[in-house]
Order: C-alpha cells, then sequence, then structure tokens
C-alpha cells in the first residue's frame, strides 16, 4: 500500500510509448499518473498549472520536446506561488545532462538520465511526493493562521501586538487608553481565536508563520 493513495504524478513526454512505461511503473507502486504529449498540452489541460495542488504531486518532465521544451515549460512552472508543492524531475537524453543539471540548479527536484533505473526513478518520486505533501502541510498551516488572524478585530491585533512585545496588562491598558478589565477580555479572546494558551505560545505561533 502506497503512503500517497492520493498523490498525482503528471507525465510530460512527447514519446507515448516513455509515457505508457512510466504509467506502468508508477502503477505497480499504486501510484496515479496522468500523462500529455507536450508542454502546451499540460499547460492547458492540467488543472495544477493553473491552480494550486490540493495532494502530493510531482511533474516528470521530459527535456526536449517539439514545440515548447522541457526547459521552456519549468521556467513558465517556476514562476508560479505553488512551485515547491509540484517538485519537478526531468527526464534527459545523456547530451540533456549539463542542461538538466542547470534546471536542478535553478530548483527542478532532480533529473533522471535515459535510459533510467525503475527502482531508482520511483524512489525519487516518492521522495518528491514527500517534499510535496511536507510543503501543502505547511500552506494550511500557514492557511489557518491567516484565518485565525482575520478573525481577531482591529482593538483585538491592537491587544495582540502589544501582549506580544511583552507589556503587562497595565501597560497595554495605557497604551490603548482602555481599562485593565477591558484588556483581560481582549486578551483572553485572541488567546481563544488564535489557539493558543499563553503570550509565549501566541509570539512563537506568530514568529513560525
Amino acid at each position: 500500500m502506497t503512503e500517497f493513495p492520493d498523490a498525482k504524478i503528471y507525465l510530460v513526454d512527447d514519446d507515448a510509448g516513455v509515457r505508457e512505461a512510466l504509467a506502468w511503473l508508477l502503477r505497480t507502486r499504486r501510484l496515479i499518473s496522468d500523462g500529455f504529449d507536450s508542454a502546451e498540452d499540460f499547460l492547458a489541460g492540467a488543472a495544477i498549472a493553473r491552480q494550486a495542488p490540493d495532494v502530493p504531486c510531482c511533474v516528470l518532465l521530459d527535456v526536449r520536446m517539439p514545440g515548447m521544451s522541457g526547459l521552456a515549460l519549468f521556467e513558465k512552472l517556476r514562476l508560479l506561488p505553488w512551485q515547491a508543492a509540484m517538485p519537478i524531475i526531468f527526464l534527459s537524453g545523456h547530451a540533456d545532462v549539463a542542461t538538466a543539471v542547470a534546471a536542478v540548479k535553478r530548483g527542478a527536484f532532480d533529473f533522471c538520465e535515459k535510459p533510467f533505473s525503475d527502482n531508482a526513478l520511483v524512489d525519487r518520486v516518492e521522495q518528491a511526493l514527500r517534499q510535496s505533501a511536507a510543503q501543502l502541510a505547511e500552506r494550511a498551516v500557514r492557511h489557518e493562521l491567516q484565518q485565525r488572524l482575520d478573525s481577531l478585530t482591529e482593538r483585538e491585533r491592537d491587544v495582540m501586538n502589544l501582549v506580544v512585545a511583552g507589556l503587562p496588562n497595565k501597560l497595554v491598558a495605557d497604551q490603548l487608553q482602555i481599562s485593565v478589565r477591558t484588556v483581560e477580555v481582549h486578551r483572553s479572546r485572541v488567546f481563544d481565536k488564535m489557539g493558543v494558551k499563553s503570550a509565549v505560545e501566541l509570539a512563537n505561533r506568530l514568529r513560525d508563520a
């Protein structure tokens, strides 16, 4: 049983034989794939090219293809704000190794030289999926934190900022020209909305955001 039952691998290669062989190989590890015969087809047909993924994923991308090359597609994909959650593994012929290495230096996850070792390739795919899953989890945490922050009123934000800065309730009250009791009420609401129990925990959560 795969650790990534909902994962998706995108195969972008103009060679139908290569796509079919890769799809079969991935199925042996219970991994789902979706094939595209060109970079243009991928951009038009893959939802991931237009919106952030909601499941772990990666792209197996041929370096040389008619029309838009794999490298040109990579340059487009690396600009997407969710590219870190979509690792890209280049499939390169011997003549393209230097190009693939250069792409790795610009953010591609890795490259596999053709003909590649089946086990080595799938192992790298699974490692890429782990990276994708970690990035998606991190994005989910940031999204939850932003939702919590958005739920705060303007006054609650004022109190939160001063509490995080280390001010005791009395000084918070003095700075905001409100009563200490009102500070205590706002402080309690901030802790509740942010899902924390102390000022230290709140500061840590905001720092790690």
